[in-house]
């Protein structure tokens, strides 16, 4: 089965194009988790098709070579190398989960060719082991942190447990999480965590776990399917009862919608309320992308609308597909996105995207996000002297 959706997504890639068309290699984890990766495939479909009934880029379309990873780093270097070597991809972009983000950035940076990382949120990828072949679009685990510490910090809780799972994007969320709260309240204590394995939780023995160590709030960084086993359970056994939580990813629709009215209300949360945004340039997209898949998105699809019009917009600005010109148009690149401008910032290569943080509720029988506000990921930034001491020396 999987095979064949990598086949589907390749033939539905590759129409047909003239021998001189501009070449993008993607890589996704859509056998890995499709909640997330089917509406970014759809999001960067819809793209590409408004870029090349444009003109494509520079007089040339533009065709995309999308490569199933399955979720594991070894199969994404493999497609990586497929892609640039074989299938005459001039750039990388996409990847969701963050190990393997790491793994081809790496790539890159040994067969120096530019990677547009969508999706991996570990602030590894852009400052600790960041390079110049590669970039980042969504607001890193260390902006959102930062973001829900804010919110986190205003709460009378002084006694804290986390549960995440058990690799790096899991990991560096709690970090950074742990950091930047403690920074705002030194009265905060850290009780308990909980690491289940990623798509594998044991939800009862985890949120038994967390009771006992009688936390006044929790933060979550669980999702997808192990989202919806840590509610369910944690609501039967009473965890959530007169405790805060603070929530990475939560509000996302792929993750939110199939709780239903099983929803959690009242986390704390980052996430994308479509549903309930108003601007000309987000009612453009949500025009467009009803149009072309009859269907509601999710912040997959935002991710890969901008990821796709990010890659146009620094290949049109190169004015080639050589690497270093392509990294020259990258660094301090403006952009306009359905949720904004952004810019990719030339001192690490991170976008300035930002998320919406807000509370989630139960409305209609559906789960939603309330009270949300958008924050600019730019404001959510630590000083430049101190990103510059992360990252390593060019």
């Amino acid at each position: 089965m999987f095979a064949g959706l990598a086949a589907a997504t390749l033939l539905a890639a590759r129409p047909s194009f003239a021998a001189d068309a501009i070449k993008i290699g993607e890589i996704n984890s859509y056998s890995g988790l499709p909640a997330f990766t089917e509406p970014y495939r759809k999001g960067w479909q819809l793209a590409l098709d408004e870029i090349n009934a444009a003109g494509g880029v520079n007089g040339k379309q533009l065709e995309v070579i999308s490569k199933d990873d399955g979720g594991k780093p070894a199969s994404a270097i493999t497609a990586a190398n497929e892609l640039t070597s074989s299938d005459g991809a001039v750039m990388l972009m996409g990847t969701f989960f963050s190990n393997v983000g790491l793994a081809v950035s790496d790539f890159a940076k040994q067969k120096q060719v530019m990677f547009l990382a969508a999706e991996p949120l570990t602030d590894a990828i852009t400052w600790s082991k960041g390079n110049a072949e590669t970039f980042r679009l969504r607001p890193s685990n260390y902006m959102q942190a930062a973001m829900l510490a804010e919110e986190a910090a205003k709460l009378p809780a002084k006694t804290w447990a986390t549960v995440a799972p058990n690799y790096e994007y899991g990991q560096s969320a709690v970090a950074v999480f742990k950091q930047l709260l403690s920074a705002k309240r030194p009265d905060v204590k850290w009780v308990g965590e909980q690491w289940p394995t990623q798509g594998k939780i044991d939800a009862g023995p985890v949120v038994e776990a967390l009771l006992a160590t009688k936390p006044d709030a929790i933060l979550n960084v669980t999702f997808g399917g192990d989202l919806v086993k840590f509610v369910r359970e944690g609501t039967t056994r009473g965890l959530f009862k007169d405790r805060s939580v603070v929530s990475f990813l939560t509000g996302e629709p792929e993750y939110l919608d199939p709780l239903k009215d099983e929803a959690p209300t009242g986390w704390i949360v980052t996430g994308y309320p479509w549903y309930a945004l108003h601007s000309p340039a987000h009612d453009a997209f949500l025009k467009a992308y009803q149009a072309k898949y009859n269907d509601t998105p999710r912040l997959g699809s935002i991710v890969g609308y901008v990821t796709m019009k990010a890659a146009a917009a620094i290949l049109a600005k190169a004015g080639s597909t050589d690497t270093p010109a392509l990294i020259k148009a990258a660094e301090g690149l403006p952009l306009d996105t359905p949720f904004g401008p952004i810019t990719f910032r030339a001192l690490d290569h991170q976008s300035t995207m930002g998320a919406f943080v807000g509370t989630t509720a139960v409305q209609d029988g559906k789960g939603v996000m309330t009270n949300f506000v958008y924050r600019d990921g730019k404001d959510y930034l630590p000083d430049d002297a101190t990103v510059k001491g992360m990252r390593p020396a060019e």
